[in-house]
């Protein structure tokens, strides 16, 4: 804790043999040096934390993952119910917990989330925390569609194609999805070579040779030109699985950017981060002086309030200590210091170890001193 201008304290003792014939002396105070500058009241300071305090716990509430849950939806295109196995997905959305409509989308087969903004909304929640999961896409595409282009992709030299299922104008952030490709391509494997026999184009009847490796040339293409992921799945129930699981990931979202977007986002409101209240007159300066000492390494409030009982500021310990003729006497100033203990139990005191610790930090002038030995 910072000091300014320390007053000199003496010992009780001392003082009083020298203060007779010149009128009462006052009591020894210390202050904190950022006090005097404050312009607010303590009550308008009060205030003001207690809202703020208020705002981040209504903004948390609102921004629960259960919360937002309920209030996401996930639009399904018709199309997708064309599907036989598009009942395990609908029904999959159903158990979540989230609401699922079936309205036309910009995309055929494809799946959408939005999130309906709590009125009234937090003030402290930024609109992009609510905006984000409009962005997200999920598009089904057929194991044929998938690999013609990516035949496409790997065969042209130069600059990658733009694809037929990606819109450059289009706000939303698309994410591929092809059910069964892997049993679509063993079902046109010959016996004697790895070759897949597929038609370019409706209207031309030229086979083309799709393998395995470019295959894969091509997802790795779409991943570094298109920032494009694909989900690969054998069945409906796997991408069913993937849909809640992204769905899930969705709710959290919105209460992780705004951790994120705080000045300190891993400190979280609590009564224990909330400070020890000073005034101008002094009042709790003491409290902070208990805390100081609370800080250090296997210290209780039991034995913190015993230091503090017997050295009220840090100041008076730290004259105290200076006052010893040697160093081992300084060492083990509070060492025989009781601690009160519960009824029943055996007497403690406040021990050499703690002692020790304590009298470096306050005497020391090495800043890399190691305090904790069994560290």
């Amino acid at each position: 804790m910072e000091e300014v201008a320390p007053r000199r304290v003496t010992s009780p003792c001392s003082a009083r043999g020298r203060g007779r014939g010149r009128g009462q002396r006052r009591p020894h105070t210390w202050e904190i040096s950022d006090s005097d500058g404050e312009g607010a009241a303590p009550r308008e300071v009060g205030t003001h934390v207690s809202s703020t305090v208020r705002e981040h716990r209504a903004a948390a509430k609102a921004l629960r993952a259960d919360q937002v849950l309920s209030r996401l939806a996930v639009c399904v295109d018709p199309a997708v119910l064309e599907d036989a196995g598009s009942d395990i997905l609908m029904e999959a959305l159903g158990t979540l917990g989230c609401e699922c409509r079936i309205e036309p989308l910009r995309r055929s087969r494809s799946l959408q989330w939005s999130v309906v903004r709590p009125d009234p909304a937090p003030s402290s929640v930024p609109l992009e925390a609510w905006a984000e999961n409009e962005q997200e896409q999920l598009l089904l595409l057929e194991p044929q569609e998938f690999l013609q282009s990516a035949m496409q992709l790997t065969q042209i030299t130069g600059p990658p194609c733009s694809m037929p299922w990606l819109s450059p104008d289009s706000p939303t952030r698309p994410h591929l999805a092809v059910i069964g490709l892997d049993a679509y391509l063993w079902s046109h494997q010959p016996s004697s070579q790895k070759t897949w026999q597929l038609k370019k184009s409706k209207d031309s009847h030229a086979k083309v040779a799709v393998s395995w490796p470019e295959v894969e040339e091509a997802l790795v293409l779409l991943q570094l030109h298109e920032n494009l992921d694909v989900l690969l799945v054998a069945s409906w129930q796997e991408l069913s699985q993937y849909v809640c699981a992204f769905t899930k990931a969705l709710s959290q979202r919105p209460s992780k950017q705004y951790r994120d977007s705080l000045a300190f986002s891993f400190c979280t409101a609590g009564h224990w981060a909330s400070g020890q209240r000073v005034t101008k007159d002094g009042s709790g300066l003491r409290g902070v002086w208990r805390r100081q000492v609370r800080q250090f390494n296997r210290v209780s409030s039991a034995v913190a309030d015993a230091v503090v009982a017997a050295f009220p500021s840090p100041r008076l310990l730290q004259q105290a200590l200076l006052d010893c003729s040697t160093e081992q006497e300084r060492l083990s100033l509070l060492a025989d210091l009781p601690v009160k203990v519960h009824r029943g139990r055996q007497p403690r005191r406040v021990g050499p170890d703690i002692s020790r610790r304590i009298c470096v930090f306050l005497t020391t002038t090495n800043p890399d001193l190691l305090l904790d030995l069994s560290s």
